[in-house]
């Protein structure tokens, strides 16, 4: 066999640099590429493959291959060894291509003379854009030193790409694009509408040379760019700017700056030949490759942190200003591809609005979009590619509709809506000091949910009675390690000052499933949402929840204390951690310091089981709130995260109904009061049919009381049952379409 030399990328890149430069179009510039890197690995064959669309690879050059298939061989992503590489976004190297699993002939090019193959994506910032292909004769398996050189130079490809190198579009039809509306149908991740302009997470970067003219000088730039990276974060560390959970995420972030195995794959992506920029580019473009394959939370969490880092050191190295910098606009609207709760915490609450092109309506970014009190929309598709800083946008979250540099039509209806929705809130604001109370005289106690102090400001304006529920994990989720107790003293303490004389159920620590702690060591589990979580954690590693138990009674320091319990399956789990807090008050009052005035201790009932629990438990229980959302998901066996299925089954749906309805008869008989928590409880007709069932408590977002409160005391509830139960009867799968035809013929303010 003859010996083959490798490839050097350094020399390979200029001489890919100096190609580009030359004069002529699109095409013969692809030409000469496949020609270079054939020569360099003395191949046969080199192939470039462009993205048509989302779905079809179109092969746009050749060295090797019959030349009258350019432009005219096409495959779906996916099909094929190319279409693999484009799906999967990993290389692939056979030596023997043919007899591959998922090898696909495609006979006008010639190919069926070569034997080996590899090929690797070309891909910017996780977006496939093509595959780049060698191919030989002679049976070989490429080294990973050649697999590294063409990843390499895909990068370029990539960066040259998305410049318009090989397409030549002209700047004028680039910028005429971003002039027309787009629109996009997401998913509702949070309700509400706003109008304003696009503030970009990530600013398209345009990287002019994406080869490095002298090695050295970039790692010189790298270098620096890494130092004042570390010092940006020091400062903000020192002059405190960032407290709580802000610097807690800065000091993951110092960490991960300081990481060696970071810092050398770019140092070593400048020595292969790319720009100090492009090297970072391909560092966070592994990163973001990695996180679509990672299923567990903990460990996307942590690329999530890379992944911004990333922007931020590329951010020092091309001088731009970073958000703050740059001034927030009044109506600013966040655009990205995904954020996390610190980056989102670090806005403020100066946003509008927010769009994600990921995302998930469970995850930490959108707990904290709720309690900034903002619309939400994830799954936006393409949405960063599509935007423009400034760019005028428009967000709808109850339907999940996003319109991008809208027409004049479309803006004038929207502002219709905001004007409608702008009315009623004026007229909620005369609500505030009302009871909702209904025309038959039942009363229905509206309570609001939170998990930071920000959410505590709208405890007094929204008219709510008390805070239902207080997510404490989520002072967790985003903390780099497990706060103090005397931290947490003073949180819940602070949490009780700004409530006052109105009650705050305090949930204790719910992790697991979609909830990662980031500093604690998880198992792998097929199914986390029914695994090793909440409650079962609790009582499996006793420390943290006494270490809790302990700062929500200092914190009470004589005042009432209300504890609930999250995920309680059976009775016995429920007894046994009301025993722990019981411990902890005999232990704390043996230690002389001040033990709350009144303690009650109640359950959240998320799993259908505890419905059918003793008699003894609902007994035992001060009292017990029905988480909807997982309740939802596991009487109806449907993943509330899976898109697929999460839409499927109606709240309304006559089943649920009525299983709501036991529970609630139950609790009546054995007098133990009873709510209803969730993103449910916060929505007209569903609060409505909930009270119908018989229950007198709903916690839910600040922002939904009013919404509740003016219809609750528009109707008579004994009217709305009479609806319900003739639904029921009539054998409809859902009580949602007569409800809403009833509320439509009497004019009821939905």
């Amino acid at each position: 066999m003859v010996e083959r030399k490798g490839i050097n990328s350094q020399t390979l890149l200029k001489r890919l640099r100096d190609a580009l430069a030359e004069a002529g179009d699109g095409q013969e510039r692809l030409d000469r590429i496949t020609y270079l890197i054939a020569c360099s690995l003395e191949a046969e064959v080199c192939s470039i493959y462009l993205r048509l669309d989302e779905a079809t690879l179109e092969l746009c050059a050749t060295y090797g291959l019959k030349a009258e298939a350019v432009h005219q061989t096409r495959l779906r992503v996916g099909q094929g060894l190319v279409g693999r590489v484009a799906d999967k976004a990993v290389p692939i190297n056979h030596a023997d291509a043919p007899s591959a699993r998922g090898f696909r002939y495609m006979p006008e090019t010639g190919e069926e003379v070569y034997s080996s193959f590899v090929g690797v994506p070309i891909q910017r910032l996780g977006e496939v854009l093509g595959v780049l292909v060698v191919q030989s004769k002679d049976a070989r398996t490429y080294s990973d030193d050649e697999i590294y050189g063409l990843e390499v130079v895909a990068m370029v490809i990539a960066e040259m790409t998305e410049l318009g190198a090989f397409t030549g579009p002209d700047k004028m039809a680039i910028a005429a694009q971003h002039r027309l509306p787009f629109f996009v149908k997401g998913l509702r991740g949070q309700e509400g509408v706003a109008e304003g302009v696009v503030l970009l997470h990530e600013p398209h970067i345009v990287i002019a040379n994406p080869v490095a003219d002298d090695p050295v000088v970039e790692a010189e730039r790298m270098q620096e760019a890494l130092e004042a990276l570390v010092s940006e974060i020091d400062v903000l560390l020192d002059k405190g700017a960032s407290i709580g959970e802000q610097r807690d995420v800065m000091v993951a972030y110092r960490l991960f700056a300081q990481d060696k195995g970071w810092r050398k794959r770019m140092f070593d992506s400048i020595d292969s030949g790319l720009a100090a920029e492009v090297a970072v580019e391909k560092e966070q473009t592994l990163t973001r490759t990695r996180m679509a394959r990672v299923a567990d939370a903990y460990l996307r969490e942590r690329l999530h942190d890379l992944d911004d880092l990333s922007n931020r050191l590329l951010r020092i190295l091309t001088g731009r200003e970073d958000a703050e910098e740059r001034g927030i606009p009044e109506n600013a609207i966040l655009v990205a591809r995904n954020i996390g709760p610190g980056e989102l915490l670090d806005y403020g609450d100066k946003l509008k609005a927010v769009v994600l092109e990921e995302g998930s309506v469970g995850s930490h970014a959108a707990v904290v979009a709720r309690s900034l009190a903002i619309p939400l929309v994830i799954h936006a598709s393409r949405i960063t590619r599509e935007a423009l800083s400034h760019d005028p946008i428009l967000v709808d979250g109850e339907t999940g509709l996003v319109h991008l540099r809208p027409d004049d039509t479309v803006a004038a209806a929207f502002r219709e809506k905001m004007a409608m929705q702008a009315e009623a809130q004026e007229a909620y604001k005369g609500l505030r000091d009302k009871p909702s109370t209904t025309k038959d005289g039942v009363n229905i106690a509206l309570h609001m949910n939170g998990g930071l102090m920000v959410d505590l400001p709208s405890l007094e304006p929204s008219g709510a009675e008390g805070v239902g529920l207080y997510r404490t994990e989520l002072q967790f989720l985003i903390r780099t390690r497990v706060p103090r107790r005397g931290e947490l003293v003073k949180l819940y303490s602070r949490v009780m000052d700004a409530a006052g004389d109105k009650p705050v159920v305090f949930r204790t620590l719910d992790i697991g499933s979609d909830k990662a702690l980031p500093y604690m060591k998880r198992p792998e589990e097929p199914n986390p949402a029914l695994g090793w979580r909440a409650i079962r954690i609790g009582l499996d590693r006793p420390g943290v929840m006494r270490m809790q138990l302990q700062a929500l009674i200092r914190a009470a320091n004589g005042r009432p204390l209300i504890v609930m319990f999250p995920f309680i399956a059976q009775f016995e789990e429920f007894r046994e951690a009301r025993q722990k807090l019981l411990d902890e008050l005999q232990s704390e009052a043996q230690r002389g310091h001040a033990i709350p005035s009144s303690v009650r201790i109640g359950a959240m009932l998320e799993t259908p089981s505890l419905a059918f629990a003793p008699d003894q438990f609902f007994e035992m229980a001060d009292f017990i709130s029905i988480g909807g959302n997982d309740l939802k998901q596991f009487f109806f066996a449907a993943d509330r995260e899976n898109e697929l299925v999460r839409a499927r089954y109606d709240t309304l749906n006559v089943s649920f109904l009525t299983f709501i309805e036991q529970i609630s008869d139950r609790c009546d008989r054995l007098l133990t009061p009873l709510s209803f928590c969730g993103e449910d409880a916060g929505r007209p007709i569903e609060a409505l049919a909930f009270a119908a069932m018989g229950l007198r408590t709903l916690s839910m977002r600040p922002a939904s009381i009013g919404p509740v409160k003016r219809l609750l005391r528009a109707v008579d509830l004994g009217e709305v049952r009479d609806v319900i139960d003739e639904a029921r009867g009539s054998g409809e799968q859902s009580v949602r379409p007569a409800l809403a035809a009833w509320l439509k013929a009497r004019n009821y303010p939905v």
